[in-house]
């Protein structure tokens, strides 16, 4: 094995500091993103012109780093930035022809990610497009999604099971009588890979079955909860 063989290998470990570091950097980038998204969600805006604002940020930040350095590196856009309002469920990227607006009292669903040398960042945030506080059914299927999220990060830690994450995140749901919605699934992460052959199940069900897995040190996973006030089944 060649020595550029062996930094690859290393590469693909978080115990390697530069991987870390691009993950790291990743993040850092499409946090900015999401703030920048978020400022552009206001009542009348074009989603397809929000979306590409998003990308177009993440595309420039990235491609600003690793100029400088002899294996070239590729970076930029992970995951588009995707706006889903409403009951629309998520990852809505629209076409360059899309013509639908954001309206004063949506709820949008916002993800988005990025990735350095293949090393992925992704994030998601929910926001109401309306001035002072959320109140009623949108509040509580928020403080569900986020709590739920909370949870399922507190145990995607060595020696816990996939499943573990499903029975507590639909428990969390149940509180504020709201259900976690089927079919949205939380995959591990590699390098280039961005839906990873570990998988936790948002809810199990007869039509969806995933092998039980166990988390495993040095592991990275991109969490993805929906919550719904509804019955929490995607109607297509």
């Amino acid at each position: 094995m060649s020595s550029d063989d062996e930094r690859e290998e290393k590469e693909l470990d978080l115990t390697s500091p530069e991987v870390v570091t691009k993950y790291k950097s990743a993040a850092e980038i499409v946090n900015k993103a999401l703030q920048l998204v978020i400022s552009e969600c206001k009542p009348k805006a074009k989603i397809v012109d929000v979306c590409e604002k998003g990308d177009s940020y993440i595309r420039e930040q990235s491609g600003n780093m690793y100029k400088n350095v002899k294996r070239k590196i590729e970076r930029g856009v992970a995951f588009p930035t995707c706006i889903s309002v409403n009951n629309t469920v998520c990852h809505f990227s629209p076409l360059a022809s899309d013509e639908a607006v954001l309206e004063e009292g949506d709820l949008v669903k916002i993800d988005m990610g990025c990735h350095i040398d293949g090393f992925i960042a992704l994030v998601a945030h929910t926001h109401v497009l309306q001035e002072g506080p959320v109140a009623g059914k949108a509040a509580d299927v928020i403080a569900a999604a986020n709590t739920a999220a909370e949870v399922a990060l507190r145990l995607v830690r060595p020696g816990k099971k996939n499943k573990d994450v499903t029975d507590a995140i639909q428990k969390v749901a149940a509180a504020y009588d709201c259900k976690i919605v089927e079919g949205v699934l939380s995959h591990q992460l590699k390098q280039f890979v961005i839906d990873g052959n570990k998988v936790v199940l948002s809810v199990s069900s007869p039509d969806t079955r995933v092998d039980d897995a166990e988390f495993e040190e040095n592991e990275v996973y991109a969490v993805d909860i929906v919550a719904s006030t509804g019955e929490g089944k995607v109607i297509m």
